[in-house]
């Protein structure tokens, strides 16, 4: 492979900030103590004087035209039409290519249509007390019931349905469906 891996090129930054503080054995060696992918200190030079890759070299001319025909589109396309986009603009890129650059960039497109209501904050703290203690078992039927919303985007909105369903025998009991 090419180039630093990410997780790498993180762990190098770290390095490179609290390297005149700790050292960088002291560093490399705290950090192969963790559960984490380690870097020793030889490979931190060795990335240190390594040439950046082509593909490091070709994101960084990429990622501010990116940006700029993200901006100059109202900050809204997403992958498929900023791919287009940027072939329009002249650049020669791949949609998948398109896609790693814009989450690098921490750009995304907006989506369309209205975002589900399922819950609603209330203005004042709930007071009621967990009569099951967070105990969702029951003994026999009918004994406990527990409730839950869902939606489903239909051609005409969202539509929403909320079930009872019995702790013990796992059977729905009662069942409500209304259109936004």
């Amino acid at each position: 492979r090419g180039g630093t891996r990410p997780s790498h090129q993180k762990m190098i930054e770290y390095i490179d900030a609290y390297r005149d503080r700790f050292g960088v054995e002291a560093i490399c060696r705290t950090l192969r103590q963790t559960e984490c992918e380690f870097i020793t200190s030889r490979g931190y030079r060795a990335a240190k004087t390594r040439a950046p890759s082509a593909r490091s070299l070709s994101d960084a001319l990429l990622i501010p035209e990116l940006v700029r025909v993200f901006e100059d589109n109202f900050s809204v396309y997403g992958v498929r039409k900023m791919w287009k986009a940027m072939q329009r603009a002249g650049w020669d890129i791949g949609r998948d290519q398109t896609a790693r650059l814009m989450k690098l960039a921490g750009i995304q497109g907006r989506r369309r249509g209205r975002t589900p209501i399922t819950t609603l904050r209330a203005d004042v703290p709930d007071r009621r007390p967990d009569l099951v203690n967070r105990d969702f078992t029951a003994p026999a039927p009918h004994r406990l019931w527990v409730a839950d919303i869902t939606y489903v985007h239909t051609l005409s909105g969202f539509a929403y349905t909320a079930f009872i369903t019995d702790v013990y025998s796992r059977k729905i009991v009662g069942v409500a469906t209304r259109a936004s």
